[in-house]
């Protein structure tokens, strides 16, 4: 997918105008994008869509408009816009426990160290590649950038109209492998293709 450019982004007068409506299409989008595996863990996979949608909230909260910090907020979240033969997803921990909200999180310490989600398509699995710096020795953050990197035979098998395909999260005592929704298959399919 092509990485956005500032023309393709809305000044933030003109985008609160608009925004109701953006806002809308953009979260139905989102909705055939989620993927749940267990009680606490979301993906949602990205797009150029998605991904203009979180830039355009980001200068519309922050304000921001000089040229100068839009290329910088470019330059973070194009990096979430899949590459050719990628699936970019934001991985959410998602605790409603608010008095537990820090033990619980912590359990999370490392997720991002590589070797605990996975895209399974058939026999073969996909390991998640994680944006470091989301975690250190003492603390996690509850938001997580992931990219599953696919050979062509793999997309081939992704392509496949009723393949079963899962995701699953190993890390401590988080285990659960969740199949793919076909809705989201088909989603995903495009961004491949």
């Amino acid at each position: 997918m092509k990485p956005l450019e500032i023309t393709d982004l809305v000044d933030i007068a003109a985008y609160e105008l608009e925004r109701q409506e953006f806002r809308s299409k953009i979260l139905n989008l989102k909705r055939a994008r989620r993927v749940q595996v267990g009680e606490l863990i979301t993906l949602v996979f990205e797009n150029r869509d998605t991904v203009w949608f979180q830039i355009q909230e980001m200068m519309r909260a922050e304000r921001i408009v000089r040229p100068d910090r839009v290329a910088e907020e470019l330059s973070t979240y194009n990096q979430l816009i899949p590459e050719p033969g990628c699936l970019s997803a934001t991985l959410f921990i998602e605790i409603q426990d608010q008095v537990n909200l820090r033990s619980i999180l912590n359990q999370f310490i490392g997720i991002d160290h590589g070797g605990t989600t996975w895209l399974t398509l058939g026999d073969e699995s996909v390991e998640g590649v994680y944006e470091g710096g989301h975690s250190k020795e003492n603390r996690v953050s509850a938001v997580h950038y992931v990219t599953f990197k696919m050979s062509a035979p793999q997309i081939a098998t992704f392509n496949t109209p009723g393949q079963r395909i899962t995701i699953t999260v190993d890390h401590g005592d988080y285990f659960h492998t969740v199949e793919l929704p076909r809705v989201v298959q088909e989603r995903l399919i495009d961004d491949l293709n």
